[in-house]
């Protein structure tokens, strides 16, 4: 089963659709890491061996955050036009059309109607 971070830059609305979805969910702000440092948040996702979920354009850094060497990054791209329910709506329905392999080592970026997904190179 998937695990995800939810970064505080998501709101807490995502965490609880995820959960009622059956993915397991930790919230970084549960966790006394509200305004840590991305690398903080990038190694709590890793030691919980999850996804990171975050509207955060800085974790697409795959100098920073290589490809590969991660649970999976998913960065949420939505205009501010749309309300969160809707947001969490779209996200659930990109998240279930990918299987569990689409996720370790890559980054996802959900943007609303579509999901792109930047993939580790495969040897």
């Amino acid at each position: 089963m998937l695990k995800f971070v939810l970064d505080e830059d998501m709101p807490r609305s995502t965490g609880k659709f995820l959960k009622d979805a059956g993915y397991e969910v930790k919230d970084i702000r549960d966790y006394n890491l509200r305004g840590a440092e991305d690398e903080q948040v990038f190694k709590f996702a890793q030691n919980e061996k999850s996804v990171l979920i975050t509207s955060d354009i800085d974790f697409a850094n795959t100098l920073k955050f290589p490809l590969g060497e991660h649970y999976g990054i998913v960065i949420v791209r939505f205009p501010n036009e749309i309300s969160n329910n809707e947001m969490n709506r779209q996200i659930i329905l990109r998240l279930k059309e990918l299987s569990e392999d689409d996720f370790f080592g890559n980054l996802i970026i959900i943007e609303p109607m579509k999901i792109r997904i930047k993939r580790k190179n495969k040897l």
